[in-house]
């Protein structure tokens, strides 16, 4: 840690590793040698708490697993869910096309009150006994799982899904919203597999053959993935560099698989390097981290407004994954990130436009109000009257 680290905390982490380790000797105490690696794991997580910096964290083997599958596009037992721990359950951010979950008609924002007949998500502000990486467990086990799910202008119904073999990955997704329905919304949801840009790119293509006059992308549950696919990503709104500082050494991004001179197409729509040339916006909250941040940093400075809530606040740095012996992997800052004009990149990202989400309309009402407040944004400007031309 003390080698590879460099990020921007700091705390001293060597007086706090003596700190951090006496404390695990006392919660290790009354299990001796049979201290358990959860233990360590909750001391570790206290630890880089205090250090201050949460672009290293330390995560549990589930996560660990799902974090590998995804990178890596495995075929695992899924439902098509994924989840976020909200008050009152999970919170459904995104259904797999063509899952279990899409077929029983679960859709985007359903909330999971129950799973397997267990809480889920948070109950009265504490965490419930399910939470997503539970969720996973579950699925992984292939069984069928009972669900009871709570949906704006419906009675709570219970349903059972059956677990498939599906893409880990959860690729963009296209749909459409605006009043006269030209708006394009990109739901996504991780730039970790190594086509993500690829699979953006063709999704704002199809939205362009389609008509659309505006584009939103929406990041808030986009908790960040590899530098390469966010900066080949943010290249649709023209070219991007991406600088990195190293304790030795820095390398610089510029589009698609960081080669230098090549984004994200080479068929430009427009002669000054942009794929998408209209009106945009990006959604963001609390969930979006990490590339997530440094693609809507150059969105915002390319002219898209950014709409929501203030941003994780890891968006000036980047990580690697270290081993653990138990399954899980310790993230460890290893790089500061800077533009093209050698300034660091902002820690998080301040919205344009502040548009708090709001659960209760979401499900109760089946209201976006991040989504509406963007599309308010990039509504047509109405036409003046021809005595005040």
């Amino acid at each position: 840690m003390n080698d590879s680290y460099y990020g921007w905390a700091t705390r001293n982490f060597s007086l706090l590793a003596g700190e951090y380790a006496q404390k695990l000797s006392e919660r290790c105490a009354p299990q001796g040698d049979a201290c358990d690696y959860a233990t360590g794991r909750a001391v570790l997580g206290d630890l880089f708490g205090a250090f201050g910096d949460d672009h290293t964290n330390v995560r549990d083997p589930e996560g660990a697993e799902r974090l590998r599958e995804i990178s890596q596009n495995l075929a695992v037992q899924r439902t098509g869910l994924r989840t976020v721990r909200a008050e009152g359950g999970l919170l459904v951010v995104s259904v797999t096309p063509g899952s279990p979950a899409e077929r029983a008609g679960l859709r985007r924002f359903d909330l999971l009150g129950t799973v397997g007949g267990q809480a889920a998500g948070r109950q009265g502000g504490q965490n419930a006994p399910v939470g997503p990486n539970d969720f996973v467990r579950l699925e992984r086990a292939g069984a069928p799982i009972e669900l009871t799910v709570q949906r704006a202008g419906a009675p709570e119904q219970t349903l059972t899904l059956t677990p498939a073999r599906l893409q880990a990955r959860d690729v963009p997704t296209l749909s459409w919203a605006g009043a006269d329905g030209k708006v394009a919304v990109i739901d996504f949801p991780t730039f970790l597999p190594d086509d993500s840009a690829r699979q953006f790119l063709a999704r704002v293509r199809e939205a362009q053959a389609a008509g659309a006059r505006a584009l939103v992308v929406d990041l808030r549950y986009n908790g960040g993935g590899s530098l390469n696919q966010c900066v080949a990503a943010a290249s649709i709104y023209g070219p991007v560099i991406y600088k990195t500082q190293f304790r030795v050494g820095g390398y610089t991004y510029t589009g698609l698989d960081g080669e230098e001179g090549r984004y994200l197409d080479t068929l430009f729509a427009a002669p000054d390097q942009r794929v998408w040339t209209g009106p945009s916006a990006v959604l963001v909250g609390p969930n979006t981290a990490s590339c997530a941040e440094v693609f809507s940093v150059y969105a915002q400075r390319a002219g898209a407004r950014v709409v929501g809530e203030t941003t994780r606040g890891v968006g000036n740095s980047g990580v690697v994954f270290q081993n653990l012996p138990d399954g899980g992997v310790l993230a460890v800052t290893v790089l500061r990130a800077y533009g093209r004009d050698d300034q660091p990149l902002p820690e998080r990202v301040t919205p344009d436009l502040a548009a708090p989400s709001d659960l209760n309309a979401l499900t109760m009402r089946g209201e976006d109000t991040v989504l509406n407040a963007a599309l308010e944004v990039l509504a047509p400007a109405a036409p003046v009257p021809a005595a005040q031309k």
